[in-house]
């Protein structure tokens, strides 16, 4: 019953569920059994099949029907316990949308037994992170007709190489990641634009762009370009070639008084305020960090919102900071916010009037950073420094920044550090 039960058990209570199974039995003189009358309550419940459209609702599964428009054979891939694994993708669709259908392992060999133009009857579930996909749990062919375009929309086609002329526009760290296998690489992530967007670059091989500085223009054969949920993103690989390019591609960001309209903008600002950084968990039950700020370019104002490894960068308020690829949206109070998420970056480059500075305090490390805390001011500090130590430091203050060159620890004073602690909670 728990399959039957993962289709509504965002409506109704696991109790009321087998209640209604019971009564549904009693209801047909017991000629019928529970499956049954579990699906025949799913189906008053009028979660037994649903449109491609309603797909994003909340329940944990899904059950449709979707024709084939597209077939992707099974690959072979290296799980990170070092077992082999297959994964397979169609797209389907019906007369509201189109969905990618993900099949792994025995599921994946039944992709060889569809044809494009099947009609298929599927239950399945949002595929982690891929809110779009949908992990197939069973699926059959159905007798069924469903009238729709045969052509794949955009944003599910798969990846093609293309050769690109682009802008480099921000680049961040190279950073190392682990695959699924176990394996290590480096990569370098960044956005560009061709003239027309803003759009995510990811290069696994940053050695590439150890000469290249924002605002080089590049021409890139090979480029493997994907579709996000964001939009689109170019991704540089060992078949991909960079070549330095002329003329330039021009770029300029928008004024906040310009970001009007529901779109992706980029713009330049300071950071007129800042809240701490809150952590969520979503309904899949992942982990995520939000942050709020407000954004001014000294005429005009506009509330900025950071999500994921965005909301974590160390952040002041009087820093200047350049946004790509914002989206802008309303916000729950019916005003425009500017949001930045996987697709975009943030560019921080802190801002003010420069000063060497000799300062005592303790050291706190937050979410949001690593600061310096005298208990009147609180500045934002470079480097590791020991939290909640006592220390005396020496640098550059730049706003609500020290730019640290050298720093000693100091004998702890217990009260002091008591009360300052004191203070920090109840200041939250």
């Amino acid at each position: 019953m728990q399959f039957h039960y993962a289709l509504v058990d965002d409506l109704i209570s696991r109790e009321e569920f087998e209640r209604r199974i019971e009564a549904k039995m009693q209801e047909c003189g017991d000629l019928i059994d529970d499956v049954t009358a579990a699906m025949l309550v799913v189906g008053e419940l009028g979660r037994q099949h649903v449109t491609i459209s309603r797909l994003s609702g909340p329940s944990t599964l899904f059950s449709f029907f979707g024709k084939v428009i597209s077939v992707a054979p099974p690959k072979e891939f290296t799980r990170q316990d070092g077992e082999k694994g297959w994964v397979a993708h169609l797209i389907l669709a019906d007369e509201t949308g189109q969905v990618r259908a993900v099949l792994w392992d025995e599921k994946a060999a039944a992709a060889a037994e569809i044809d494009t133009g099947d009609v298929l009857e599927v239950i399945g579930k949002h595929a982690g992170k891929q809110k779009s996909d949908i992990v197939v749990l069973a699926l059959r062919k159905s007798p069924c007709e469903i009238e729709c375009g045969m052509s794949v929309q955009p944003r599910l086609a798969p990846p093609e190489r293309r050769d690109v002329r682009m802008r480099i526009l921000y680049l961040e760290e190279p950073r190392t990641i682990t695959r699924r296998d176990g394996s290590t690489s480096e990569l370098i992530e960044g956005c560009v634009t061709d003239g027309i967007r803003v759009t995510r670059v990811v290069a696994w091989l940053p050695e590439m762009f150890d000469d290249i500085l924002p605002g080089t223009t590049l021409s890139v054969r090979g480029a493997l370009v994907k579709a996000r949920n964001w939009g689109t993103e170019y991704v540089i690989d060992e078949k991909s070639e960079v070549v330095p390019d002329n003329p330039d591609i021009p770029f300029s960001f928008s004024s906040l008084e310009s970001v009007k309209g529901e779109g992706d903008w980029s713009i330049e600002a300071s950071v007129s305020s800042v809240l701490p950084v809150r952590a969520f968990v979503s309904r899949d039950g992942r982990p995520g960090h939000v942050r709020n700020l407000v954004l001014s370019d000294g005429t005009t104002s506009l509330h900025g919102v950071l999500w994921g490894d965005r909301a974590l960068l160390p952040l002041v308020r009087g820093d200047h900071v350049s946004l790509y690829n914002a989206r802008l949206k309303q916000g729950r109070t019916g005003d425009p916010e500017l949001h930045i998420g996987a697709g975009g970056f943030v560019a921080v480059a802190p801002r003010g009037q420069q000063e060497e500075i000799g300062m005592e305090g303790t050291i706190i490390v937050t979410r949001e950073g690593t600061f310096l805390d005298n208990g009147t001011v609180r500045f934002l500090v470079n480097g590791s420094l020991p939290h909640g130590r006592e220390v005396r430091v020496r640098g550059v203050r730049s706003g609500e920044r020290i730019a640290v060159s050298s720093f000693e620890e100091l004998e702890k004073d217990a009260m002091k550090v008591r009360t300052l602690l004191e203070q920090i909670a109840g200041a939250r």
